[in-house]
């Protein structure tokens, strides 16, 4: 059966909308642009993200866990500033229409959007190569997001989760798994990104700083110490938190060079004065304290007291990566 651009949003992402709305939406998706009511008090924060067939999932990667990795991917970047998600609007640029994709892609978004309170309230499809970009707006109390910059010297370097797991289950899918025992774990944090939307909030008013982890800790760390005056870093590598899955599938060696650089954990990385470090406790989320803000500038990596050095620093669309 041929579907018109039209029929296609109708019958797929209709219900999305349909399935997620809320109160503030008062037009949403099938008009010329959707009419949204504001809360007072309250800042907006809007991000995008991207995602291309090759670049960021591999081909005949299944509908449904693309999904999962679009939203969950943008939904980190509220995370990251504290916010609350509100919206999301859809581009999708498809090779054809083919049904079967569109019907599990659009019910694991349905599930993802109720999931995390966000309503679909517009977008655009077009035909062409794989590309899928997700615009998600999210409310924050006026003056209290939090920002890359703000970070200084003596603040405590934080890290929620585990690092390097979504690199792991990325080597696993494109290399074979030598053993299968932590495959699913791994492949789950590669496909189904979990964003810190409680954590984010409950760090207004804590944390100096924030940032998601999408290009790896090195690269997204040095985002804030560059945002933040040009300050540095001494960071502990034993301090860094690693699954046990990762180290019994790939060994500590590889796995710290993950959890370094591998990108795409969207796990939060923060800065916090000294003095609040008590208040980690009451977080939501397990969080690592994994280094210190320096005045020197650059990132210092010491392991177990000795200084020691790596290759590469994370991830770059328009530079050659390690």
């Amino acid at each position: 059966m041929a579907l018109g651009e039209f029929d296609l949003i109708k019958r797929f992402f209709a219900q999305v909308s349909e399935a997620s709305s809320d109160a503030s939406v008062a037009l949403g998706v099938g008009d010329d642009c959707a009419l949204l009511d504001l809360q007072q008090n309250q800042q907006l924060a809007v991000s995008i993200d991207t995602m291309v067939e090759g670049t960021h999932f591999l081909p005949g990667t299944p509908a449904d866990l693309i999904a999962s990795r679009l939203l969950g991917a943008a939904i980190s970047d509220l995370a990251a500033m504290g916010a609350t998600p509100a919206w999301l609007t859809l581009a999708l640029t498809l090779p054809g229409v083919d049904i079967e994709w569109l019907e599990a892609f659009s019910q694991r978004l349905a599930e993802l959007c109720r999931e995390h309170s966000i309503a679909l309230i517009g977008g655009d499809t077009t035909r062409g190569p794989l590309t899928l970009s997700a615009q998600v707006h999210g409310f924050v109390p006026t003056g209290q997001a939090l920002c890359r910059g703000g970070a200084t010297s003596g603040d405590l370097i934080c890290v929620s989760g585990s690092l390097g797991d979504s690199r792991g289950g990325l080597e696993g899918l494109l290399s074979g798994f030598e053993c299968e025992t932590h495959a699913e774990y791994l492949l789950d944090r590669f496909y189904s990104p979990q964003p810190r939307l409680i954590l984010g909030q409950s760090l207004i008013g804590k944390a100096s700083s924030c940032i998601d982890l999408s290009d790896g800790l090195l690269s997204d760390l040095a985002h804030i110490l560059m945002a933040s005056q040009g300050y540095g870093a001494r960071l502990q590598l034993e301090a860094l938190p690693i699954s046990e899955q990762l180290l019994a599938t790939f060994g500590e060696e590889q796995a710290r060079q993950w959890a370094l650089t591998g990108g795409e954990d969207f796990e939060l990385c923060f800065t916090i004065p000294a003095d609040k470090l008590p208040l980690l406790a009451d977080l939501p989320v397990a969080v690592s304290v994994i280094g210190k803000v320096t005045d020197e500038p650059g990132i210092q990596l010491f392991l177990r007291g000795e200084s020691c050095q790596i290759s590469g620093t994370g991830y770059d669309h328009f530079m050659q990566n390690s």
